[in-house]
């Protein structure tokens, strides 16, 4: 578990102008976060608007990052859904011989119980001979996985090995780390609170601001891991307005137009979502500019 204690990236997917998957932009997306520190990717999460990629582009865009990385840093792969029987039949007909976890969100729109998210991940965790690693993130499920079920799934499965905390609210963090097994790993999904998270007892961050500046922000979570609060600090307050900006009207179309300003990546992204307005564009442009 200690090869996903640090910072890992959820990758965009760079587009052409077309639509279609740019996967020469993918390869610099890749190789520029491994070449800058980068601890793990993370491939097909909200990030990667994986809403809206079909399942033969998902496999080439996990062969190109598999060649691409070539075994130097840990991969991650979002499997998740609100369909418990889809899910598991996916696990098990994709091939995750590179694929050194699962990253699975907890279902939305159907807003089940907290039992249900119980068996919804219980039933995963049986089915899977992967790592799984939790997905809480309610402002886009619609519903909060409260501690008590993340901590009784950490307690009853051991490849449940972490979670991805998103809701927030720290509070909730404070209470997963209080109260979690001691090897389960609480994971920051929320930039703005990775450095809170990992001060009080975090293990790190699954960032999305990361892939751009990812030298500099993995520097800051390295040094919040080591108790260094004043440098960490130093990098945070430096990162923030950026971080704030990324997320001011949607995600990953904020992150894009910071890839397309450091000529990693284009701004396209695919509907329903649009690229940033001209007013966050010219933020974003002043701030890559100064930084």
């Amino acid at each position: 578990m200690q090869k996903f204690v640090g910072t890992g990236v959820a990758l965009v997917t760079p587009f052409n102008l077309d639509k279609s998957v740019d996967f020469d932009a993918l390869k610099k997306l890749v190789e520029f976060n491994i070449d800058n520190g980068i601890d793990y990717l993370v491939i097909n999460g909200t990030t990667g608007e994986s809403a809206t990629i079909t399942k033969e582009e998902r496999k080439e865009i996990i062969k190109e990052i598999t060649n691409v990385n070539y075994k130097k840093v840990p991969l991650v792969l979002g499997i998740g859904g609100n369909n418990t029987a889809s899910v598991i039949n996916e696990i098990q007909t994709t091939d995750l011989s590179q694929i050194d976890a699962i990253l699975s969100v907890a279902p939305y729109y159907s807003k089940p119980t907290q039992e249900g998210f119980y068996q919804h991940f219980k039933a995963i965790a049986l089915a899977s001979a992967k790592p799984i690693i939790l997905y809480n993130v309610p402002g886009r499920t619609a519903k909060n996985m409260d501690p008590a079920t993340i901590i009784r799934l950490a307690n009853d499965f051991e490849n449940i090995i972490a979670v991805k905390e998103a809701a927030g609210n720290i509070p909730q963090y404070l209470e997963l780390i209080k109260n979690k097994p001691q090897d389960f790993l609480i994971i920051s999904g929320d930039d703005d609170l990775a450095l809170t998270t990992v001060l009080a007892g975090g293990s790190g961050v699954i960032s999305v601001i990361g892939q751009a500046f990812p030298k500099e922000f993995s520097t800051l979570i390295n040094f919040g891991l080591e108790g260094k609060n004043k440098e960490a600090y130093e990098i945070h307050f430096k990162l923030i307005e950026i971080i704030n900006l990324i997320f001011t009207e949607n995600n990953p179309a904020g992150i894009k137009t910071v890839l397309q300003e450091l000529n990693i990546t284009s701004d396209e992204v695919r509907l329903p979502l649009v690229k940033t307005t001209s007013k966050l564009q010219k933020e974003i442009t002043n701030f890559v500019t100064n930084f």
